[in-house]
């Protein structure tokens, strides 16, 4: 019989549903500019636009499992430190290392030219296409005791209430500040960083903490409203597809982000459909649970790795094909990424334990 620690939660789910999503990203960013490509960009920016929700579902998925894993017993911030540090922050260190030593071509918005540059590069998410997410994502691992702080106000309903409101309103003011003054503007791609500021998918955080606190609540809310959440999460991505594809041709992916409403719409969609399918089975005792669970133990690592990964199987043949025959080729690119970075970290990880028993 499985443990509960063995059986997974809602932010195992997520943060499963985000690893494998964003990886079709980044098989898409790298195939987007050939041509042959491009005669199907209209129907590939759709499902682009479908995983526009890793970074939040990812941020909500780490704190809801934190948050359940810590309440009874929460740590000190020392001893949370340590943990983090061999579960997300040195497999950072490395992989951005392999980014920018093997493929530093890889790098986005400039180049490193000296030591300076370099160091640069490697802190704030330039070394690879996805790395911007870990630049923001450790910034909220380390104000985990401001969490736990706000976790501890949580002793009612109301307090709930007063503690989303804040948060929502604070999100809102932020988002039509940048929908008004960056989005629309030459300021968008220069001021990139504001993509890697904490309090960007901080409301991400405090949604995750939320789901944990009100799970029993939320999967009832969630099973009485699934057609209309499911009925938002369409119309919120048909928006989505039609202020792109509104700017014209050719479709650029830096033109998307998840400051926009629609996005955020969706984004909130998502999250609310992937934690129903994970209340669900929960509920059925689904022999998947486990499955899940392992995975999402996998799932940071494997993101870190699915672009190296990716680099290597286009070197391999997956150009090739994709030059002709574009959705064979980047559908066999996915699945290939997928499991390659998921069967690393597993035998890495099989690895760390023989060397343990030894």
């Amino acid at each position: 019989m499985k443990t509960t620690n063995e059986i997974a939660d809602g932010g195992d789910y997520l943060k499963v549903f985000a690893c494998t999503a964003v990886m079709l990203q980044s098989v898409l960013g790298l195939a987007w500019s050939l041509p042959s490509v491009t005669a199907h960009q209209s129907g590939l920016a759709v499902f682009y636009l479908l995983t526009k929700f890793t970074a939040p579902a990812f941020i909500c998925g780490i704190l809801l499992t934190t948050m359940r894993t810590t309440a009874e017993h929460q740590p000190t911030y020392h001893h949370y430190l340590h943990n983090q540090w061999s579960a997300l922050f040195f497999p950072t260190i490395c992989w951005t290392l392999a980014y920018l030593l093997v493929f530093p071509n890889l790098q986005q918005h400039e180049h490193f030219h000296d030591l300076l540059s370099w160091g640069w590069q490697f802190v704030n998410g330039n070394a690879a296409p996805h790395l911007w997410y870990n630049t923001m994502m450790l910034q909220i691992v380390i104000l985990m005791p401001v969490l736990w702080h706000i976790r501890h106000k949580l002793i009612t309903r109301w307090t709930s209430g007063w503690i989303l409101g804040i948060t929502g309103l604070g999100y809102a003011l932020w988002v039509g500040w940048y929908v008004m003054w960056v989005y629309p503007t030459s300021w968008y791609m220069s001021w990139y960083l504001l993509d890697r500021v904490f309090w960007g998918f901080w409301p991400y955080a405090i949604l995750g903490m939320l789901a944990w606190y009100g799970w029993p609540v939320i999967q009832y809310r969630l099973r009485r409203w699934g057609w209309g959440l499911g009925l938002l999460w369409g119309l919120a991505l048909l928006a989505q597809c039609g202020a792109w594809f509104a700017e014209g041709r050719p479709i650029q992916l830096s033109q998307t982000s998840y400051y926009l409403p629609a996005t955020i719409v969706y984004v909130l969609t998502v999250i609310g459909l992937v934690l129903a399918l994970a209340g669900r089975q929960q509920a059925r005792r689904s022999r998947f649970l486990p499955v899940i669970h392992r995975l999402s133990q996998y799932a940071y690592p494997s993101y870190l790795a699915n672009v190296f990964w990716l680099q290597i199987i286009w070197r391999l043949g997956g150009a090739t094909l994709t030059r002709s025959h574009p959705i064979w080729g980047i559908a066999l690119c996915y699945g290939l990424t997928w499991c390659w970075s998921f069967g690393f970290t597993a035998l890495l990880e099989r690895f760390k334990n023989w060397r343990r028993q030894r």
